[in-house]
């Protein structure tokens, strides 16, 4: 019969670890310091493999073995091995931080989408911009014909009061009064206030 290879450290130079976590539970801090040497990486290993993220599994590795330190006296021999133990609470943490962070994920989806008010109702702005025009329409019917002659080549072709001028074949001073006898009226019909 062959005999057993074991790769890494001899196990009977190990510490056992029922026995270490034991003294953990009689708040022994070297006891700790053993359990804590002999674990660390296990626990690391199975909180990266849950959460694949490094940050929250050296997070959650260290809330796992501050547990343990507080637990230790939970620990239940006739249950399981102490490694055992530590990797379930290991594991457990770990998935409880993956809920919590979908659960926040979720929780702030459900927010943004509660809160997100439109910048602008497309409807509405379109319907008031249709009766801005028909009640611009209706107040240029109340003009003169050369203030809404005016005013129209002024205001919606762009033309300069000179420009407007020479269109209409009507002296400057003219077109200027005119428009501002036109705009004063367009005013009081669409209620601004000056």
């Amino acid at each position: 019969m062959r005999e057993a290879v074991h790769i890494g450290r001899n196990p009977s130079s190990e510490p056992d670890l029922q026995e270490l976590v034991g003294r953990v539970a009689l708040g022994d801090e070297e006891a700790f310091a053993a359990v804590y040497d002999v674990v660390a990486g296990p626990v690391l290993g199975v909180a990266r493999a849950v959460l694949r993220d490094q940050a929250q599994s050296e997070e959650v590795a260290q809330e796992v073995l501050v547990e343990v330190w507080r637990t230790a006296p939970r620990f239940r021999a006739d249950r399981g091995t102490a490694i055992n133990w530590i990797l379930t609470l290991a594991h457990r943490r770990a998935v409880d931080r993956v809920r919590s962070v979908e659960a926040a994920a979720a929780r702030d989806h459900k927010a943004a989408l509660l809160d997100r008010t439109p910048e602008f109702d497309e409807v509405t702005e379109q319907v008031e911009a249709r009766l801005e025009r028909e009640q611009v329409r209706r107040c240029l019917r109340t003009l003169t014909e050369i203030q809404r002659q005016a005013v129209t080549l002024a205001y919606y072709r762009g033309l300069t009061y000179r420009q407007t001028a020479e269109a209409l074949t009507l002296p400057l001073g003219t077109v200027k009064t005119r428009l501002r006898d036109g705009l004063i009226r367009l005013r009081d019909c669409l209620g601004v206030t000056a």
